[in-house]
């Protein structure tokens, strides 16, 4: 994948995109236009059915009067009569539409096994001032020219963004809140607008701890944007000390079903591919990719709900522990979901087989030779080569009777040796 470029080098250029946000004030007349063009309501697009125009490489669009392009990635095998999760990736300042695809849309592409469309928008001055909302305009047109020529489903769309696209990533979000799913902000702030910025979307931030050219701070403000709007409990969530070298990913409890809220603060500077142990960005060792798919791709083919029901079932752990599980009782079952050169997605599953709950598990497994673990999901790792043992998440712990739950990693190394040794035991 492409290195990205570490931009805004000085204190200057730090000003510069700060006073960008001057441009980012928008009108109030776009969010009815984009619902009726893209109304969120409907499991499928005009163009489901249909034999597409549209193919992979950088398209040209007019919107708001001026000539736009626009990177299309279309899954290989493309089926008409399949709708595909739509994903829009937004470059940083002074990048581009080709950086992002590049760089295999923040990582995500690799992961999506052919399940995805993805689009990467060229920001006008490499940039998303948004003035007067164009971009948000683009943002309407894209939607509408993709989904009447291919078969999306609207209920499963996303962006991300790193910086300058992490702050128009939160303009889609504020403004588009019926029509996008949810959102991942990298290292952002609001330099975009925030038009509307009221209504639920479920929402994932990260952001480096000593950040110099957008201070933490920005990034946690546009977190609890969201964390009011989806009805989570107010925290503090937990981030890592300087030196560290390691990052901490908080799921926010309290929410409203289905919109989520999550953070993961990192050691590190102004970066997208933070690392692990490591003081070195590096774009195929990094572990937001793994954690950004895992969050979009929780979301099931439907409809949000536009209001919360009457009894919202409790998302956060209880508070109160259930009995402790028979030692022993719990299974671990491993599969490998996807693959690439010289690395591979993989999952694995807990299940406890017994008549009591489970209260706290932990897999072994051996990895083989030449593969590493590079990021962990829904679990806790001890060793990333060789043996490698797993402990549950704070939230994933109790496992009710005849139940299951899971978790899962990326790593380097070919991924057509599965792990031998592969045990569960529960205390």
């Amino acid at each position: 994948m492409l290195r990205r470029k570490f931009f805004l080098p000085s204190i200057a250029a730090a000003a510069l995109l700060l006073a960008a946000t001057t441009g980012g004030v928008l009108s109030g007349g776009l969010g009815a236009t984009a619902v009726a063009a893209t109304n969120g309501t409907l499991a499928a697009t005009a163009g489901c059915g249909k034999a597409p125009t549209l193919a992979s490489g950088t398209r040209t669009i007019q919107s708001s009067g001026q000539s736009r392009t626009y990177n299309l990635r279309i899954p290989d095998g493309y089926d008409r009569n399949h709708p595909y999760r739509l994903v829009f990736g937004f470059h940083w300042l002074n990048g581009s539409a080709n950086n992002v695809t590049s760089a295999g849309y923040y990582g995500l592409q690799p992961l999506s096994n052919n399940s995805t469309i993805f689009v990467a928008p060229q920001g006008l001055n490499a940039g998303w001032a948004n003035t007067n909302g164009r971009d948000l305009t683009l943002f309407d047109d894209i939607s509408r020219q993709i989904e009447n020529d291919l078969c999306v489903d609207t209920t499963q769309r996303f962006a991300l963004g790193w910086s300058y696209g992490g702050a128009m990533s939160y303009a889609v979000a504020c403004a588009r809140p019926t029509i996008i799913r949810a959102v991942t902000v990298l290292s952002g702030a609001n330099l975009s607008g925030c038009n509307g910025g009221t209504q639920p979307v479920a929402y994932f931030g990260i952001h480096g701890i000593y950040d110099s050219v957008l201070n933490i701070s920005q990034g946690r403000g546009l977190r609890d944007t969201f964390v009011r709007n989806n009805g989570c409990t107010a925290q503090s969530p937990r981030e890592p000390s300087r030196g560290s070298l390691t990052h901490i990913t908080t799921a926010y409890s309290g929410c409203r079903a289905g919109y989520p809220v999550q953070w993961a603060a990192f050691d590190g500077d102004h970066t997208p591919s933070p690392v692990d142990g490591s003081g070195s960005p590096n774009d195929s060792r990094t572990w937001t990719s793994g954690e950004i798919w895992r969050f979009f791709s929780q979301f099931e083919s439907t409809t949000p709900p536009t209001t919360p029901p009457p009894t919202d079932p409790p998302t956060d752990p209880p508070t109160t522990p259930p009995p402790t599980g028979e030692p022993g009782a719990c299974t671990a079952t491993y599969r490998t979901l996807n693959t690439w050169p010289g690395g591979f997605q993989a999952e694995v599953t807990v299940a406890n087989n017994s008549t009591t709950a489970l209260n706290g598990w932990t897999v072994g497994l051996t990895l083989a030779s030449g593969q590493a673990i590079s990021s962990i999901w829904s679990g806790a790792n001890t060793g990333t080569t060789g043996s490698v043992t797993v402990k549950n998440a704070a939230y994933n712990g109790t496992v009710g009777p005849n139940a299951s739950t899971n978790f899962g990693f990326t790593a380097t190394g070919n991924g057509a040796t599965a792990p031998s040794n592969v045990t569960c035991t529960s205390p």
